[in-house]
Formats: C-alpha cells, structure tokens, sequence
C-alpha cells in the first residue's frame, strides 16, 4: 500500500462521499468525475461493497507538478476512493503527493506545491471523515 492514506470514517459512504463534495466546493475544487464502481458491478451482474473515486483538482495546485515533471499528470487530477470494507466500516484513500512527487522524480522544484496538496489533501479527507 506504499503511497496511499487511508483514514477511517466516522460515517457511511453516502455521507462520506457528500461530506468530501461539500469540503470540495467550499474550497471552490472542481469535482470533474465521480465513478460508482459498486454500480458499475452491479449493471455487470456482480457485487461489490460500495467503492466510489472522485476525481477533482485545481490547476494552480496541479500544475507545477506537472511543471516539474509532465509525467506527474498520469497521476493527476487527484482522486480519492471512498469504500466501505467487509465489517461495514467506511474509508477514504488517497495517493500521497510526497509519493506522487517520488514516483516521477520530481525532486525540490516541486516541494512547495508538494506540502500545500499534502495540507489540503489531509484537511479534506479530515472534513469528509471527522466527528464535525
């Protein structure tokens, strides 16, 4: 699981997922996809526990990632997977941007917007998680 964060949810998936959208929008991040892989699975006749990826971004915060190394943007815009595990509890995941920033070699050009995805990566996955 190198690269990922993953933090336990005070709430189910559905509140989860509307509570990270709220967190979002306040900080004015554009949501450009949300993908129900649980309903994908089940249009395919398959089960699958609730598994949902937002994507979302802000090109101020992703670009100069991609400026320090344009294979950065594989891994951008950033996503988060909210999911519920086999005892019924929620989660959110996402991919660490210091190991974004390893990955693709991106060394101290990137440190500054490195540290500011991390703080912001970190207060939105707080607002979508939290007891508040």
């Amino acid at each position: 699981m190198d690269g990922l964060i993953t933090r336990d949810s005070a709430h189910d998936v559905p509140t989860t997922l509307a509570r990270l959208n709220n967190a979002l929008r306040a900080k004015g991040i554009t949501v450009f996809a949300t993908i129900d892989h649980g309903a994908g699975a089940a249009g395919a006749g398959l089960e699958l526990r609730p598994t949902i990826v937002v994507i979302f971004g802000n090109p101020k915060a992703g670009t100069p990632l991609m400026q320090a190394g344009q294979t950065a943007g594989i891994d951008l815009p950033l996503k988060a997977l909210i999911w519920e595990d086999e005892k019924g509890g929620t989660h959110l995941t996402y991919n660490d941007p210091v190991w974004i920033a390893a990955r693709h070699g991106l060394g101290s050009k990137a440190g500054q917007a490195v540290a500011s995805l991390s703080g912001a990566l970190a207060a939105l996955a707080e607002a979508a998680t939290g007891e508040n």
